[in-house]
């Protein structure tokens, strides 16, 4: 049986990269013994790199440019920061078929669904992760990531929505394994989207995909 209630929490500025993650351990416990809700967190992260657990340490092209963060997230190296719009969810899959593959393509199909009311067609790719879109040309880049972590049903991470980022700041990996293909944003897109308009377009799709009412977003700040 899903359960229907759901926290939606927005925190403004950006948020160390370690404090998101104690939150995240701490939420996800919280929700496996029954003592909190199921949440989604939408923030920003001070520029960084993230480390999966299938990160290849060749990937890493400028180890000394930002900090480098293992996240105990299944994938390879990924950016983080200012213009990027994260959403880290915090579901119980038990009440969800218990379907990690199902919830990964419920994910990417959130991201699809928030682009589309945007008027960006995002596509799944066979054998890449995350949401690509095909340029004039037939060039394909990378509009969003995901990266997921499950423990006793409970996930955390989630997916990065490429706003209005810095791209330079991703030279300094091999996003995601992938060096045949480039990163976009929707600002390199043409698109003057506020985080506010995907903030709620991204609550919109989130209640349609995944079967809920659309939750009342609320203010969050990591004390």
């Amino acid at each position: 049986m899903v359960n229907n209630l759901m926290e939606w929490l927005i925190t403004e500025g950006q948020v160390p990269y370690a404090a998101a993650l104690a939150f995240m351990e701490k939420r996800a416990g919280e929700i496996r013994s029954g003592d909190a809700e199921e949440a989604v967190w939408l923030l920003e992260h001070p520029p960084l790199y993230t480390a999966g657990t299938s990160a290849d340490p060749s990937d890493l092209l400028d180890p000394e440019r930002f900090p480098v963060h293992k996240a105990g997230r299944g994938g390879q190296y990924t950016y983080h920061g200012p213009g990027q719009r994260i959403a880290y969810a915090m579901i119980d899959l038990k009440g969800r078929g218990n379907d990690v593959r199902a919830y990964v393509h419920d994910l990417e199909e959130w991201i699809i669904r928030t682009l589309e009311r945007i008027g960006v067609t995002g596509e799944r790719r066979e054998g890449r992760i995350g949401i690509w879109v095909t340029r004039p040309g037939g060039r394909e880049d990378k509009v969003a990531a995901l990266g997921v972590r499950v423990r006793r049903w409970v996930t955390f991470h989630g997916i990065a929505i490429n706003v209005n980022p810095d791209l330079e700041h991703f030279d300094g990996i091999v996003p995601c394994g992938v060096e045949q293909h480039g990163v976009t944003s929707l600002a390199d897109l043409g698109l003057n989207t506020t985080m506010a308009e995907i903030d709620e377009h991204l609550l919109v799709t989130f209640a349609e995909v995944f079967d809920v009412p659309l939750p009342v977003p609320q203010g969050f700040e990591i004390l």
